[in-house]
């Protein structure tokens, strides 16, 4: 199965998607940035949304459009398609590899993995955008007990 390099229909961008988010993220450079447990989640959820906007791109939808669709704002998926994000700029090469031939044999190992057509990892891709959401929201929680724990202290100490 050839890669959708100029997707035309959902299909085809949701292919050219993950497959450049699967061969991004077999690079050793990402393996090494994703080892950290902590930066895990944002380094996937990054390159997922870098891969959904270059794949969008590629079959000519507008940025607004793009934002839409992804849930994002438009300076950030404008911000990866420009490459000023470190993942903008890892999918972007990652495309440009495959578009070059360089990746062939990883595309077609992502592909016979994923049973031909559709990648099955998709699932699993929203399951961590929302456990990465989840774990957002709990750490504004703890940011703002935290603060009012500060303010209480200063409040003793003023007392004292």
């Amino acid at each position: 199965m050839e890669v959708p390099l100029n997707p035309i229909g959902r299909e085809e961008i949701h292919r050219l998607e993950s497959i450049l988010l699967f061969a991004t993220l077999f690079r050793p450079e990402v393996i090494e940035l994703i080892k950290d447990p902590a930066e895990r989640l944002t380094w996937v959820d990054s390159l997922a949304v870098a891969a959904g906007a270059i794949a969008r791109e590629k079959a000519g939808m507008t940025v607004p459009e793009i934002a839409e669709e992804l849930g994002r704002t438009e300076a950030t998926i404008r911000k990866h398609l420009k490459g000023e994000t470190k993942a903008g700029q890892l999918v972007r090469e990652t495309y440009e590899q495959i578009k070059a031939g360089k990746l062939d044999e990883l595309v077609r190992n992502i592909e016979v993995l994923a049973g031909g057509g559709k990648l099955v990892p998709e699932e699993e891709c929203r399951k961590l955008e929302e456990e990465n959401r989840e774990l957002k929201a709990k750490i504004e929680d703890v940011r703002a007990i935290l603060s009012d724990a500060l303010e209480r202290i200063r409040e003793i100490e003023k007392l004292l």
